[in-house]
């Protein structure tokens, strides 16, 4: 099975943020890769990485980096794929605020699409979207997925309904 999404991050201490965009595609059944990259401690892999990536079958490419949170942009640097960037609120991090600006803040010809804070699953999501542009049965998949979360908030209203107050007027 070769990848289509690769899941990129600087660190193994991102993967508990990353899980949630790993599970998302597992449910999805779209398949991919996880790898731990730094652009600080290993930027020749980092480069290999990228260069790489599409003749290996690669479409979209996820990058979770905190702190100074360089990976995202080094890889789009070097490659042709969208790339979705994740910041991540790391330890030594201002509240994840030096990671999202690291990230979305990439000069002219070298664009990150970013998600918010360790918003993982948000870039699976949208990593299937981008897929399903050439794709119908991730299409129908996401399809799916849209119409679950109006199904959630119609259910909850009806949920919302039925608790009484005495002043309450729904």
């Amino acid at each position: 099975m070769t990848p289509l999404v690769s899941i990129i991050m600087g660190s193994t201490s991102d993967m508990p943020v990353m899980q949630e965009a790993a599970q998302f595609l597992n449910d999805m059944q779209i398949p991919f890769e996880i790898n731990a990259l730094s652009a600080h401690r290993t930027p020749d892999l980092v480069a290999d990485f990228a260069k790489n990536a599409a003749s290996r079958g690669i479409k979209v490419i996820i990058a979770a980096a905190g702190g100074a949170a360089h990976l995202p942009g080094v890889i789009a640097a070097s490659t042709p794929l969208p790339v979705i960037g994740v910041p991540i609120k790391a330890s030594m991090s201002m509240d994840g605020w030096d990671s999202i600006l690291s990230i979305i803040q990439m000069p002219p010809g070298i664009p990150v699409a970013t998600v918010g804070i360790n918003a993982a699953k948000n870039s699976a999501i949208l990593a299937c979207q981008m897929l399903s542009l050439t794709d119908e049965t991730i299409k129908e998949k996401v399809i799916k997925f849209k119409n679950s979360l109006a199904q959630k908030i119609t259910k909850a209203n009806e949920d919302l309904a039925k608790i009484k107050f005495d002043y309450k007027t729904n």
